[in-house]
Formats: C-alpha cells, sequence, structure tokens
C-alpha cells in the first residue's frame, strides 16, 4: 500500500511539472481568437489590430489567427469559445454583446460569467447616427423632420439580432419614440454596403467602422452617441446626441477578451501580461485614436474587474431590452 502511494505521489509530481513546462512554453503553437462577426466588421478590425500587438509580448514568431464565427448577435462564437480546449490557444474578443446575448436569447448553451475566464477589456468606442448618402437632410434637425414625417417608412439597418448598432438603434428609436423599419444584415460590413449604396435610410455604428466612410463622403453623418464631442479631425465638428435634444443619450461600445473555463492560471496570466502591454503599444494607440477608439488603462484590464463591469452591464441592458421587447430564440 504505501509503494502504491509513493509512485502515486511520483505521478501526481511529475504531471504538474509537465503541466508547469506546458505553461512555460507557452505559446508553442498558433493562438487562434474567435471574433464572434464577420469579417471587416469594427470588432473584427480591433481583434485583429490587437493580434499585431499582442505578437511583441508573446513572442515575435507567435502566430495569432483570426477566426470569424459570426451569426446569432456574437452567440455562436462565444458558444464556440466556450467548448474550446481551455489550454490558452483559442481566445475570444467580443464587445458588448457579451453583456446582451444574456438577456435577449432564451436559450443559451453557455453563461457568460461562468463558462470563461476574464482577462481584460481592450478599449471603449463611440458609435455615430449616419445616413446614406442620397438622404437630403443634413443636419441632425433636418434628419430629426425627415424621421417624423416619414416615420414606419425610415430604414434602420443593423449587423445583426445584438449587435452593437441594433442596440443603439434600439434605444434611439425608444428615445424619440418613434418606431422604425428594421433590416437585419449578417455583419456590419454588408450593412454599411448597403447604406452607402442607398438601399437603407440609417444606421448607427461603431467608429471604427464609420470614421472612414464618413472622411470619405460616403455616408451622410448626423451625431455621435457621446455626452462630449469627439477629438478626432473628421468627428470634432459633429454634435452629440444629447446636445441636439436627446437628453442622456450615450452608447458606448468595449470590446474585451476571454478564455474558456479552466484554462490554466499560468496561461491566463501570461495572456493578461501580454494584453497589458499590447494595450500600451504606440501602434495599437494611434490605430485606435485614429478611429476614435479610446483603449482602456483603468481596473478593467484585470481580470477581476473586467468581471465585475460585464456584470454590471449586463444588468444595465436588461431593462433597455426587455422594455423594447427584443428577444430572440
Amino acid at each position: 500500500m504505501k509503494k502504491l502511494m509513493h509512485w502515486t505521489v511520483i505521478a501526481a509530481a511529475a504531471m504538474a511539472a509537465t503541466g508547469a513546462q506546458a505553461d512555460d512554453a507557452y505559446p508553442s503553437k498558433p493562438i487562434t481568437i474567435i471574433v464572434p462577426f464577420t469579417a471587416g466588421g469594427p470588432t473584427d478590425r480591433v481583434a485583429r489590430d490587437l493580434a499585431e500587438s499582442l505578437r511583441k509580448p508573446l513572442g515575435a514568431k507567435t502566430t495569432i489567427v483570426i477566426d470569424n464565427a459570426a451569426g446569432a448577435g456574437s452567440s455562436i462564437g462565444i458558444a464556440k469559445a466556450a467548448r474550446a480546449q481551455p489550454d490558452g490557444y483559442t481566445l475570444l474578443i467580443n464587445h458588448i454583446g457579451m453583456a446582451t446575448v444574456p438577456n435577449m436569447y432564451r436559450k443559451l448553451s453557455f453563461d457568460v460569467l461562468k463558462d470563461f475566464e476574464y482577462l481584460g477589456i481592450i478599449n471603449d468606442v463611440p458609435m455615430t447616427l449616419v445616413g446614406k448618402p442620397a438622404l437630403a437632410a443634413n443636419n441632425y434637425k433636418e434628419l430629426a423632420e425627415w424621421i417624423s414625417a416619414n416615420k414606419s417608412k425610415v430604414n434602420m439597418a443593423n449587423a445583426g439580432i445584438g449587435s452593437a448598432s441594433h442596440l443603439c438603434g434600439l434605444l434611439f428609436q425608444s428615445t424619440i419614440k418613434t418606431e422604425m423599419t428594421t433590416v437585419p444584415y449578417k455583419g456590419a460590413a454588408p450593412a454599411i454596403a448597403d447604406l452607402m449604396g442607398n438601399q437603407v435610410d440609417l444606421l448607427c455604428d461603431q467608429t471604427t467602422n464609420t470614421t472612414s466612410q464618413i472622411e470619405g463622403k460616403k455616408v451622410k453623418a448626423y451625431a455621435v452617441t457621446t455626452k462630449q464631442r469627439l477629438s478626432t479631425p473628421s468627428l470634432k465638428s459633429l454634435p452629440t446626441l444629447d446636445e441636439a435634444g436627446l437628453k442622456g443619450f450615450e452608447v458606448t461600445i468595449w470590446h474585451g477578451m476571454y478564455a474558456p473555463k479552466g484554462t490554466p492560471p499560468a496561461v491566463l496570466k501570461k495572456i493578461n501580461d501580454a494584453l497589458k502591454v499590447a494595450l500600451k503599444d504606440p501602434e495599437f494607440i494611434k490605430k485606435s485614436e485614429q478611429l476614435s477608439a479610446v483603449v482602456a488603462n483603468d481596473k478593467r484590464v484585470d481580470p477581476a474587474g473586467h468581471k465585475a463591469f460585464v456584470e454590471a452591464e449586463i444588468n444595465k441592458w436588461g431593462p433597455i431590452i426587455k422594455a423594447a421587447g427584443a428577444y430572440a430564440d
């Protein structure tokens, strides 16, 4: 019996040592970052920009692959990440959908608070209310009058149920007490493409997706969703919806990074340490500033602060989504 216990202790020690060596060697193979939206959209752009800056602290030879698993308001990608092997080689970058999906979908195969390890918030992104080039309205006052005259005839695009543009659209319609015809797409890229082609009337989307279109005068820009005007040269002349008359209107989209539950603590620390370095990378900050995104530098970049923030956001958006009746099976 003593001999058996002796070998059991040796085996356990050997396994622990092997695990420690594996953690020390991380990363020793390509890392996949799941983005639960289509390629070319704002969350995809954040992930790709961040991936470049993550390679430096993780090792110059580190390969990071983006896996676009779009659909169902980001729940398809979230579910895929939750099922992944918890070894640090599959990560998830998602936006506010981590807080809104639990409020919108009645049947989910995952629990965002129990099935993930939280690695840190990446940034905060303002949103812009933009319209098709052919719209006669040239400022928000004229736009409000046009919406009032056309009401349900107005088409408002979004990137799909649960997307940032869907949430902004819901809040906008609720605030102005006007129900429009909602046109959901399978991502932000096709939504803004149809807006530029005059197929839909309005879109409320992240600056990471609209700034270049506004600068190129491919869409008409009417307002931003922050409490204060933005400093980006091409956007600083835009009024806030709050100053335009929608008092208290504010929507800011955030992005965060996650790993499947059970990922080894040593690996999680390596990823979080690398994330903190990446968020201070001048190149990543420069790319973010060009799109009016604000890189996170507060307690939310720590796992505990990140999780507490998401939990608060779940509680914040629940009543808004309930009031709008925006549920999906």
